[in-house]
Order: structure tokens, then sequence, then C-alpha cells
């Protein structure tokens, strides 16, 4: 069995990824990357007998020492956009010279790869990370995954209930949602057999592509009171969130995001993840019901 070790251990994601390979994998086989060994995550993983090592993606020395010894790399993408392109180059060298093998990286679909492109800031850097992998010389597996259905609460807020309203600069696109549990379930099924998705590129959507005037309805239906679906103009947006207090750097992202939806970025059909998972992902009607539930 291979030695793995998996990055972001302590967000949404990592966790999750830690959770469903360690029903699949010995302890022992597998280690996590952490900043704070202190964190209540990670001392719940370590009481589990999972290999907990510190490091940091700026710092290019301690992720040389945390990869001693690994095989299998699944590699988290930053979350800081403007840090991250040098952040991953660290992270890509460091598993080259500890003698990683084979790298997993968490990438996104996309359909516009140009600088124009509302979500370039996002796509450029996993362009570029892609690329890199691809030019180290060790075995890769590139999982492009579509927006989480986390991200639907998230770009519309707690107060749709109360104002009636999906209020974003989307248009009329369409996203293949996947719940974070079918994004880790589908890493863990690959870390058990790493050997047979090497040099693989994998589209991850979701089985339905659905609208945010779709996703007013399916809420509409879980609080029991009509939704109306508003697309702004981005600089009308951009005004009423402020005047709602909404920081501007908030504002910008979920802007791009709305528009990055509105050009199609997301309206995409594959069945890798289905393959993956042997079965059909969560439904995101399911999710954002449960999500709205009263």
């Amino acid at each position: 069995m291979k030695k793995i070790m998996i990055t972001g251990a302590t967000g949404g994601l990592g966790s999750e990824v830690v959770r469903q390979l360690k029903a699949k994998q010995p302890a022992a086989n597998i280690s996590i990357l952490v900043r704070n060994p202190e964190n209540e995550t990670v001392k719940a993983f370590t009481s589990q007998g999972i290999n907990v090592q510190q490091g940091s993606y700026d710092d290019y020395q301690s992720l040389v020492q945390a990869f001693q010894g690994i095989e299998v790399l699944y590699f988290v993408s930053g979350n800081d956009i403007l840090a991250r392109a040098q952040q991953h180059e660290n992270v890509i060298n460091a598993a080259k010279e500890a003698g990683v093998q084979h790298i997993l990286y968490t990438s996104t679909v996309r359909k516009d790869e140009s600088a124009t492109a509302p979500l370039y800031p996002v796509v450029g850097t996993h362009v570029q990370t892609e690329n890199l992998i691809k030019a180290s010389g060790m075995k890769f597996t590139l999982l492009r995954h579509n927006l989480y259905a986390e991200v639907v609460p998230l770009f519309l807020g707690a107060q749709v209930a109360e104002t009636k309203t999906v209020y974003l600069p989307a248009g009329t696109g369409k996203t293949a949602f996947v719940a974070r549990t079918d994004f880790a379930a589908a890493a863990a099924n690959i870390l058990s057999q790493p050997e047979l998705h090497e040099n693989k590129i994998y589209e991850l959507n979701g089985a339905e592509q659905i609208s945010f005037e779709e996703i007013g309805t399916i809420i509409a239906t879980a609080i029991g009171a009509p939704v109306q679906y508003v697309s702004p103009d981005v600089n009308d947006y951009a005004t009423t969130m402020k005047e709602a207090g909404l920081p501007e750097e908030v504002t910008a992202m979920l802007s791009m995001f709305g528009q990055a939806i509105a050009n199609t970025e997301f309206d995409q059909q594959s069945d890798d993840l289905v393959q993956l998972l042997g079965r059909q992902p969560q439904s995101v009607q399911t999710f954002i019901q449960q999500a709205y539930s009263k």
C-alpha cells in the first residue's frame, strides 16, 4: 500500500477526504499536511493514528521535509488567489525534490482560459499549475471540479428566506453543482487505487445542470413562499451590495463567479464523477432543499 499525504486537511474538502479514505486504508498509510498541529480537527485525526506533518505552501523547506517518504500527494489548491501561483510552484517543486511519485490536484472545469474571461484570476492559476505538474515528470491525476453545491447559500446569503429574492448577476447560465462529500468520495476511491488513474484528467460535474432561476424555485418550495430571481447588471449589483454593507472584495468575488456562470463556464456535462463514484452523485435539488428547509 502506498504512503499518501493529503494537504488542506483542516478544510472542508481535505478533512472529508481524510475521513473517507480512512474507511478504505489503514491510518498508518495516511499523512496530512497542516499549518497548525493544535487545530482540533488535527488532534482528532492524530488520535485516530493518522500521521501529521507541519508545513506551509509559503515555506518551501517545510514542504520538502513534510513530503519525505510520501508516494502519492493529494494537493488541494490554495485559497489565496494573489499568492497561490508561487505557493503551487513551491508544492510541486518540493514534491519532486522529496521523491513524490504521483500528484492529484484539485483544479477547475472551464471553457474560456483567455485573459479576458471573468474567472481568469482563478482559472489562470489552475492552468499554470496543471502545466507545471505535467512538466514535472511526476505521474498526475487532474481533478477538474465544477462548483461546490455549498456555494449556493454562500452566494445568496442567509437572507433569501426573508427577502424572497435570489439576487446574482448569473443570467440564464447553468451549473453542474457537486456536493463536497461527492468530490471527497471520488478522491478517496482514486487514492485507494492510484495506479489506475495515472496521467488522467477528470471533469467532475454533477448530473444536473441548473440555473439560479431554477434554484429560486427550489428554495421557494423549501420555504413555502414565492421567490423571485433577479439577475442585475454588474454595476447595479456592486451598488446594491455596497449599500447592504458587503465588503468590496466579497462583492467582486461574487460578481466574478456570477458572470462566469452567465457565460456558461460551469454548464458542463461528463460522466467522470459517476464512473469514479460507482453511483449517481447527490442531487443538487436535494442539497438545496435541505439547506433551506425550515
